[in-house]
């Protein structure tokens, strides 16, 4: 069975209400009908002037998953079962979750019906459980169609892009008034819309690619919700240099890796998990605690991201492409991650290197042409993490 498909859906359930918000001199109008909404143009592919950048629109739901971080059943860097290593965070047992949580997650719809989930091609296979990409060009207008299909009240923070308070998604006291708060914790079975504007100072700097990479996560309750798995990437291209996609156009591939230690017990979907157990261990438990640290990369451990059998797959690339590389890490003090590719080489802030340095919630681009076929490992350097699973492969062919 593919991997995709191990990871059962819990709830998905259509949107019930919607409520909707236009910023003032928007390009495109949206009209209520029914429990729908109707854009007219926008999306990657909308038809507005360049010279003003177009509307790119998104329908993203939060929902509630079952994911796998090791899907195949098995170490696939070694090809062997699990070692007793490795069986401390992938065995399940009467008083162990194993690899499998409930999980919030953001994934993308089609439409504002929010019934139909939009497929996600085998480029994108590798991103896991990371919500889907955000692509705009510098003079664009990002807006997300959010529809909260969770039990709980979450949100969009958006990093990088230019927002008014209304899509901050965060809840504090900054005197603003009660309507512009609504953003900041959409109430379960409600939409809402943000609305972004990108302007330079989000797009690539003078020593920047012709891309840079931000990300966008629940901040309702930042830890708990960024835990449970609410977080996505978002790559921006500089003007004029952006395909119609909004893709850099000097970028033959684009790969993203989220290098995180998964704390579990911290996610706000731990008691669905619980519930789960037969023989629930002691609060104080310290083996159980450790079992659910799940150290990985886009939600998988020791080598169970989707690899691909052609270029273009998973994370299977062409010899002598340009390959992007996005990376970004979450999560807290142990999140100090190394990420390292074995076989070729990068370039990362104009200088070669096959190792760079990510602190939580730092996001690094890096450039590389493969000159090296095989299969390779790519893994973070902290021995720790490594033997905790936080390793996966990466293929070049002809």
């Amino acid at each position: 069975m593919h991997e995709t498909a191990r990871n059962e859906l819990l709830l998905a359930r259509p949107a019930s209400s919607r409520r909707f918000r236009l910023t003032l001199g928007g390009l495109l109008m949206a009209a209520i009908l029914g429990a729908g909404v109707v854009v007219a143009g926008g999306g990657s592919g909308g038809a507005a002037d360049e010279s003003a950048g177009r509307l790119r629109t998104y329908f993203i739901a939060a929902d509630t998953v079952r994911w796998n971080y090791a899907p195949s059943g098995m170490n696939d860097v070694t090809g062997k079962p699990w070692d007793d290593a490795a069986a401390v965070f992938t065995q399940p047992g009467p008083d162990r979750i194993g690899s499998t949580y409930v999980k919030s997650l953001y994934r993308e719809y089609t439409d504002g019906s929010f019934s139909t989930l939009k497929p996600r091609s085998p480029a994108w296979a590798h991103l896991g459980n990371l919500g889907p990409v955000i692509h705009a060009v510098v003079g664009d207008q990002v807006r997300i169609v959010f529809h909260n299909n969770l039990a709980r009240p979450v949100s969009i923070h958006m990093h990088g892009l230019k927002y008014t308070k209304d899509s901050e998604g965060a809840p504090y006291q900054d005197g603003t008034a009660p309507a512009e708060k609504a953003d900041d914790a959409v109430p379960p079975g409600q939409t809402y819309t943000y609305e972004y504007t990108v302007p330079d100072r989000a797009g690539p700097g003078p020593m920047d690619q012709s891309s840079v990479m931000w990300m966008y996560h629940s901040h309702t309750d930042e830890v708990g919700d960024t835990y449970s798995g609410l977080t996505g990437p978002v790559v921006i291209t500089r003007k004029g240099a952006g395909r119609a996609d909004g893709t850099p156009q000097d970028v033959d591939r684009e790969l993203i890796a989220l290098f995180q230690v998964s704390d579990e017990n911290q996610s706000l979907d731990m008691p669905a998990n619980m519930a789960t157990l037969s023989r629930p261990p002691a609060p104080d438990d310290e083996e159980f605690y450790e079992s659910n640290l799940m150290h990985s990369v886009n939600g998988y451990v020791y080598g169970n991201m989707p690899l691909g059998v052609a270029p273009g797959q998973g994370m299977t690339v062409r010899l002598g492409e340009r390959v992007r590389w996005y990376l970004m890490a979450m999560g807290t003090e142990v999140d100090l991650h190394t990420p390292h590719w074995h076989g070729n080489t990068v370039v990362v802030n104009g200088m070669r290197a096959d190792v760079t340095a990510l602190l939580p919630a730092q996001m690094i681009t890096a450039d590389m042409t493969p000159d090296a076929r095989g299969t390779w490992l790519f893994h973070c350097h902290v021995n720790d993490h490594l033997i905790a699973g936080m390793i996966v492969r990466y293929q070049v062919m002809a």
